[in-house]
This record gives structure tokens, C-alpha cells and sequence, in this order.
């Protein structure tokens, strides 16, 4: 990831949350993945993003993604599960698990989606401290630093604790949560030249949605779309699960499902069942 992300071009990188999701866009031809806290506490717990996934769940997921994809992978560490001891355990475990690029913020606990409101920071100490000791724990990971300080200080305190966290030492910035494209853009040109820049495009979000195209032009390096395959999963469950209900069969959406063997090309399982044959005696 550190080579790919010197080319200089954008890194766009969807959101997943588990193994299938992850082959479907690695099938898809992303070059990089993004697994998005968020999307684990939607999809796996049925709950919103506010701190309640755990270290051990993340760890977890990225165990079985990393077992069935090669493609780096950026991953949501949060908070880094508590103060810069945990942070540095989190970084480890992360990293024997498969992740290519580690995040974490500077909100306080319980932490919430980056989008919502009524969020909390720790100090810019506490914060660059956690840099530190994840970067004393990585062994090759990136480590990226994530500032929410636009909601709750303004944007030139973003800026600031941005800098802090640089000087800290972080491989990538992340400022969550501009509220126009002069916003993004006035972070890009303070950090764009020095530093890898994430952008995270939430539909509905209070970010403007940009298309790569035009967040590469901003200045971004790194394009992320966390969160919009569990919205469009689930507005089609709804559409399924209705018309189930509606008509006792899924003859309706037939044409817009894989059947049964479709499924099983796709997650390879003829290949499997001939890899087995080998060990037959």
C-alpha cells in the first residue's frame, strides 16, 4: 500500500464487511478494501455505529477477509479499543490478522459514526501519544491518523491537531467530516503535497459527495465509500423480504438474484470440491 499510494493517483477503495463482500469487490477489480467499522456494527450486531463493535469482532472479520483476498486492506480500528497501551495491542493483533493500513481517531469513548452528531475528542496529547505507540507496535502497517475535530472544534482545530498528529508521525491524515468542497479543499492544500489525504464519501452524510475523478483533483490520494454497500444491501433486503411476504415465492426477483449455482462459481466452490479430490483416498 505504501508503493501504490507514491504513484500519486487515487486509491478508491468501497467498503466491506465481511469475506463475500470483500471477493465481490476484489472480483470487481478494486485494487484496495476498506473495512468499515460502521458497516460491521450494521451488518453483524444489527446496531448503529457508536463504540459498541470490539477489537477481538474487527480482528475477527479481517481474519476470514484476509484468508480469501489478497488486496490490501485499510482497516477501522476506531479508538484503538483504549488508551495508547490498547492501541498498541490493537495495531499487533490487527496486523497478524492481514491489515495493510491501520486507522484510528481521536474521539473519546464511546466513540460515534464520524457523520453523526453530539461526538467527543480527546486531548491532542492523548491522541499524537496513540500514534506513538502504534507506531512502535507496527511492524509494516500504515498507520492512519483520523481527526473529528471539524464538528466539535471548527476546522482550523482540525487543521491544527492534524498537524500534531503529522509531526507524531502518521503515514496518512484523515480529516473526517468537511462540510463543503472549501473545506476539502483547503485541508488538501495544507496537506496534500506533505502527506497521503483520506476522503470518506457518506451518502446522506455532511460531507459533499464527490466522484474520484474529483477528489483526486481536490488533492486526496485515498477515496473511501464506507458505508454504501450496507445501504444498498439493505434497501434491496427490504425490496426482497417484502415481496417474499407479499407473494409466498422470490419468482419475482429471479432475474435480479444469482440462483444456486451462480452462487457457488462465484464463491468457487467447484474449484474446492476438486481441491478436496486430492486428499481422497
Amino acid at each position: 500500500m505504501r508503493e501504490r499510494l507514491s504513484h500519486g493517483s487515487l486509491v478508491l477503495a468501497p467498503g466491506v464487511y465481511d469475506a463475500l463482500t470483500a471477493l465481490l469487490a476484489e472480483q470487481a477489480g478494486f485494487e484496495a478494501l476498506y473495512l468499515s467499522g460502521a458497516s460491521i456494527a450494521y451488518t453483524r450486531l444489527g446496531r448503529p455505529d457508536i463504540g459498541l463493535v470490539t477489537a477481538s469482532e474487527v480482528a475477527d472479520t479481517l481474519q476470514n477477509i484476509r484468508e480469501r483476498v489478497s488486496a490490501p486492506i485499510i482497516v477501522d480500528a476506531d479508538t484503538g479499543f483504549g488508551n495508547a497501551l490498547n492501541v498498541a495491542r490493537t495495531v499487533r493483533q490487527f496486523e497478524r490478522a492481514g491489515a495493510s493500513v491501520i486507522q484510528l481517531e481521536d474521539q473519546a469513548t464511546p466513540k460515534r459514526c464520524g457523520h453523526l452528531d453530539g461526538k467527543a475528542l480527546v486531548t491532542a496529547s492523548e491522541m499524537a501519544g496513540k500514534i506513538r505507540a502504534a507506531l512502535d507496535a507496527r511492524t509494516k502497517a500504515l498507520i492512519m491518523a483520523r481527526t473529528d475535530a471539524i464538528a466539535v472544534e471548527g476546522l482550523d482545530a482540525a487543521v491544527e491537531r492534524a498537524e500534531r498528529y503529522l509531526e507524531a508521525g502518521a503515514d496518512v491524515l484523515f480529516i473526517e467530516a468537511p462540510r463543503s468542497t472549501d473545506e476539502m479543499r483547503a485541508v488538501t492544500a495544507r496537506f496534500g503535497n506533505r502527506v497521503p489525504m483520506l476522503a470518506n464519501m457518506v451518502e446522506g452524510g455532511k460531507t459533499p459527495l464527490v466522484d474520484a475523478k474529483g477528489l483526486e483533483a481536490l488533492g486526496y490520494r485515498i477515496a473511501i465509500f464506507p458505508g454504501g454497500l450496507a445501504r444498498c444491501l439493505a434497501f434491496a433486503a427490504q425490496e426482497y423480504f417484502a415481496s417474499l411476504k407479499r407473494d409466498g415465492t422470490t419468482a419475482a426477483l429471479r432475474d435480479r438474484m444469482l440462483d444456486f449455482e451462480g452462487l457457488n462459481r462465484l464463491i468457487g466452490t467447484p474449484e474446492m470440491l476438486q481441491l478436496g479430490k486430492r486428499y481422497e483416498t
